[in-house]
């Protein structure tokens, strides 16, 4: 299966030495790869894309790649990421990510405040699918 035949926000991680990146379905992912302590390879760019930017949710366009740094990510919304998990929702203004949380909720932090617990924590895909749709509280 191709990354391409997941929808929502992308990230690629660039790695010294390594000439393609790797390429995550899920931002949230990217994220979780860059907190594991047994990833030794430096990373030297991580890009992700601006949703504000983005004029179709499912597939971002090329022009939207920003770098990890400078986004504002929505945790917590209810919109899934490419792979039907929690999403970390990637803008690159803080007003763009305030337009998204009235219509999907959630809160805006910078990466580094996002908590290990909302990346690296297992997901029941059928429990949050349900959550999501207001059917388990």
């Amino acid at each position: 299966m191709s990354i391409f035949e997941h929808t929502g926000p992308k990230a690629q991680v660039h790695l010294k030495n390594i000439e393609v990146p790797i390429w995550f379905s899920q931002v949230r992912d990217a994220i979780a790869y860059m907190r594991l302590p047994e990833e030794t390879l430096e990373t030297v760019a991580i890009y992700v894309n601006d949703m504000g930017k983005a004029q179709n949710w499912d597939f971002p366009e090329d022009n939207t790649w920003i770098n990890v740094n400078d986004a504002f990510f929505v945790i917590n919304s209810k919109k899934s990421g490419g792979m039907g998990a929690p999403e970390a929702v990637p803008f690159g203004t803080h007003d763009q990510a305030n337009i998204f949380t009235s219509k999907y909720g959630g809160e805006i932090v910078k990466l580094n405040d996002i908590p290990d617990d909302y990346i690296l924590a297992p997901v029941d895909l059928s429990t949050y699918e349900m959550e999501k749709a207001g059917e388990v509280k």
